[in-house]
């Protein structure tokens, strides 16, 4: 068998493994090879073969024809010295497939299934276009509550889990599609200052403009490794990272990076992934949002009923305590939009400050009563004044810093950043709608959540009355490009709706 050298080719091919053979090199017409085919690699040692996408190269400063390139992905995953010899072959078809074909006939799947395709996309079987098919089959077919409880337990098998020794280990999540929305850092001081077990794993932003994670970073590090968790969690109670470090339910990582561009956004996958990553993390309690509005992810009071029976069905028998919330999604939640400007509006709700949102305040505060009445001791109904006294006593505040110093606090505050506009009334009148998605579109054309300055302030709320020329929202970017954009977008589209007075 013919070896070519290993090079490693410094492209992120964002969890798709991917190698390049040049055009001219022999084996590319001898063994029949196509752009987009799959092959196996190894280096004549007996371990399992990498597998990977192919795709053919015309340049010789990629690659020459003697050798084989793998993206960065790839090449950790290989574990061998660049210039080392390797050996590639047609890979066969992961079994899995004929599962995903009858899920695209619209048969239902059984456990063993779906513990197969999660197997098989996790060690790199699957193409994106494979992933893509079970997506749609998936969707399109639609899924029973059995099947979105047998993905769930398969995306927790096929990761890391984690233990904390401990019988009550709560969480939230909110289902998203509401800017502004960052009660994760008003509540987990709360109850960790309660005494109640609290390892908040979030995400960074995918398509809004900031996650939790994102936002928390503006304040402390987060990117912890596993054993960094443990000991913050240990001496605090709580914490507040990203989860990408752990390998929590990773196929879900996977199956996230196919649906977004194709705009998918299944009932079945939303309640997989949200908790598989839940189940996880360790957790034995979870508070679930779900924001109703008409520019949020779910529209109607009906849809939201929905939804919550499946949360229910599915973590009642993977085991996990859940509650649901339903609320209100018809506008942003506090004042700024983007990481910079989020983390000042957490910091004022948690200093007590008078200028602190009413609204991200409030709802912090209904979320966090909810959790702390998971612990036995606290009464039905006491949860939201135990909360309010938490906060209001400074205790709150107390337990964010010493988690914020625990994990590595950030020297300095960022200010916003200094390219700023105004985008003001058209005329009088009163606010009667906000669009979520369009103030997240603009404040994403600013530049967050990369730049974590930038962003959105929001200085107007549904029902407020507004005077002609009045400012109803603030841009700010770091980059010239990036504020002709947002601006541009707001000047067509502020998002507010105004209604004139009669």
């Amino acid at each position: 068998m013919t070896s070519l050298k290993l090079r490693k080719v410094c492209i992120d091919t964002y969890h798709e493994n991917v190698a390049y053979l040049h055009r001219n090199c022999p084996l590319y017409r001898s063994e029949g090879f196509q752009a987009l085919s799959k092959i196996e690699i190894t280096d004549g040692a007996s371990r399992a073969p990498v597998i990977a996408v192919l795709n053919i190269v015309d340049d010789d400063a990629i690659i020459a024809p003697d050798e084989l390139g793998l993206s960065e992905q790839t090449f950790a995953q290989f574990k061998t010295d660049e210039g080392s010899a390797v050996f590639v072959n047609h890979a066969s078809p992961p079994s899995s497939l004929n599962a995903v074909r009858q899920k695209i006939a619209g048969n239902r799947l059984d456990a063993d299934d779906f513990l197969q395709i999660c197997e098989d996309i996790v060690n790199n079987r699957y193409s994106k276009i494979e992933i893509a098919a079970f997506l749609v089959g998936c969707a399109e077919s639609g899924m029973e509550r059995d099947e979105m409880l047998y993905l769930t337990q398969a995306m927790v098998k096929t990761g890391e889990t984690l233990d904390w020794g401990e019988p009550l280990v709560v969480d939230k999540h909110c289902i998203g599609g509401i800017p502004g929305n960052r009660t994760t850092m008003v509540i987990v001081p709360i109850v960790a200052a309660h005494g109640m077990l609290m390892p908040k794993t979030s995400s960074r932003a995918i398509t809004s403009p900031a996650g939790t994670a994102d936002t928390m970073e503006v304040l402390a590090q987060v990117n912890l490794p596993p054993d960094k968790m443990r000991n913050v969690v240990q001496q605090h109670r709580g914490f507040i990272a990203w989860g990408g470090t752990a390998n929590l339910a990773p196929v879900d990582d996977v199956l996230i990076s196919v649906e977004r561009p194709l705009a998918m956004d299944s009932k079945g996958q939303l309640v997989a992934s949200i908790l598989s990553k839940k189940l996880a993390a360790g957790s034995t309690h979870l508070l679930i949002d779900i924001p109703v509005g008409p520019s949020a992810k779910v529209h109607t009071q009906t849809e939201a009923l929905r939804l919550r029976k499946l949360f229910e069905y599915v973590g009642d028998r993977a085991g996990l305590e859940i509650e649901v919330m339903i609320s209100d999604g018809q506008q942003p939640i506090g004042n700024g939009v983007g990481p910079a400007l989020e983390a000042r509006d957490v910091l004022l709700v948690l200093q007590n400050d008078p200028q602190a949102p009413i609204d991200l305040r409030e709802k912090a505060l209904q979320m966090a009563g909810r959790i702390l009445e998971f612990d036995p001791d606290v009464r039905g109904g006491q949860g939201y004044y135990l909360a309010r006294d938490l906060l209001e006593s400074g205790r709150a505040w107390e337990k964010m810093q010493a988690i914020i110093n625990a994990q590595g606090a950030n020297d300095e505050p960022l200010p916003p950043a200094s390219l700023q506009h105004r985008v003001v009334a058209p005329h009088d009148g009163v606010v009667t709608a906000i669009d979520n998605l369009q103030i997240a579109h603009i404040a994403r054309l600013a530049g967050a959540p990369m730049d974590k300055a930038a962003g959105v302030d929001l200085h107007k709320k549904l029902h407020d009355h507004v005077e002609q020329g009045e400012p109803l929202l603030t841009i700010y970017a770091e980059f010239p490009a990036d504020f002709q954009f947002a601006k541009k977008a707001a000047n067509e589209n502020s998002g507010y709706s105004l209604e004139a007075p009669e």
